[in-house]
Order: structure tokens, then sequence, then C-alpha cells
């Protein structure tokens, strides 16, 4: 099948919205992963294991789980429980939820490479255990950690298009929808091809760029 520029531009305006809906699922679900996973890091620190033992459990449930069921799990079972959702809304949160088991276990290598020395300085000073975590630990943590998030941000750009089996229309849903409205499959899936590329790649730059920042 030949090449037609024409396919191209009549797939641009769906592109933008699949695109638009690609980057808030990105964003917002970074965000959920990002902080779900340092609250899952500091429970796992508690003294009392009737708390660390019960998340142990969940986030090692949700990490040796696929994406894809949870996302199927959560759009369909959790409504017939009284827990519905829309389809962004349902897939930002599997998103968040699945990478926050991640992020969690990077939180904790950040957290137990901070120097022995500083906890001891933070207990000299006689700081309370809130500000010591918050002006203490967690920045020096997280400076040693973004690279590693970062990583795991382009991974769940990566995973996006599972949403599209909860009809979420990002970018590879709306590929499809155009593809099978028009019988063009190359044109679309190709150019959404080229844009997870530069999507990756310019958040590579903005993550180097950020470290360096850190680092300095």
């Amino acid at each position: 099948m030949s090449w037609d520029w024409n396919a191209v531009s009549d797939f641009m305006p769906h592109f933008r919205d699949g695109l638009l809906v690609s980057l808030q699922a990105l964003a917002l679900g970074s965000v959920v992963s990002f902080v779900l996973g340092l609250v899952w890091a500091l429970l796992m620190r508690t003294p009392s294991r009737w708390v660390r033992w019960p998340v142990g459990a969940v986030t090692e449930f949700v990490r040796n789980t696929p994406l894809l069921v949870q996302l199927f799990f959560l759009f369909y079972v959790l409504p017939e429980w009284g827990l519905a959702f829309d389809a962004l809304t349902t897939g930002v949160l599997a998103l968040g939820l699945h990478y926050s088991t991640y992020t969690m276990q990077v939180y904790r290598a950040g957290i137990e490479a901070v120097p022995a020395g500083q906890w001891e300085a933070a207990t000299a000073l006689n700081l309370p255990v809130v500000r010591t975590w918050r002006v203490v630990i967690l920045p020096q943590a997280v400076r040693r950690v973004v690279p590693a998030l970062g990583n795991y941000v382009i991974a769940m750009l990566k995973d996006t298009p599972m949403l599209m089996v909860i009809t979420v229309l990002e970018m590879l849903g709306e590929a499809r929808l155009f593809g099978q409205q028009t019988f063009r499959f190359t044109e679309p899936l190709t150019v959404i091809g080229v844009a997870f590329v530069l999507v990756s790649y310019l958040a590579s730059l903005l993550l180097r760029t950020l470290e360096r920042r850190l680092v300095r």
C-alpha cells in the first residue's frame, strides 16, 4: 500500500486529541505513582509489623500482576461493588497504582543511601521526626533517585496505549479508530510511532537537565 500524505493530514486532528489524552494520563499517573510510592516507602519503615506486612503484601500483589489485568479489574469489576470512575480516571489510577509499587523501591533505595551521620545529626539536634524527614532525609533521598524515577515516567508513557482497552482514546486508540474508519492504518500508526520516540526523547532531555540542576 502506497503512502498517502492526505491520510496523514486527515489524521492530525485526531492525533492531537490522542496526544493530549496520553500526556494527561502520563502526567497525572506520574503524580499518583510518585506520591503513593513515597507513602508506601514511609509505611514500610514504620516499626509496627502490623503496618509493614499488609503494605508489603498489597504492593507485592500489585507489582506481580499485569497492568492489563488491573485495568480490566478497576474498570469492569469495581463498578459492580459501587465504585465507578470514568475511563480516563480509571486509567490514571491504574497507572499510578501499578508504578507506585516500583517507585516505592526507588524511594527505599534513596532513603537507605542517606549517610547514617545525617540521622545522627538530626537526633543530636533534637529535631522532631516529621521535620527530620522533611528537611534532612527526603531532600537528599529524592535528589539521588531522580534518574530512576525518570525511567519509570518513560516506561509509563509507553504503557499508555494499554488504556485503549478500557475505551480511552489516547494516541493508539485514535489511530486504531481512524484506521477502522478509513482503512488506512500505515499512516496513523507511523505517526504515533514517531510521536512516542520524540516525546520519550524530549522527556529524557528534561530529566537530564533536572538531574544536572539537582547535582549543582
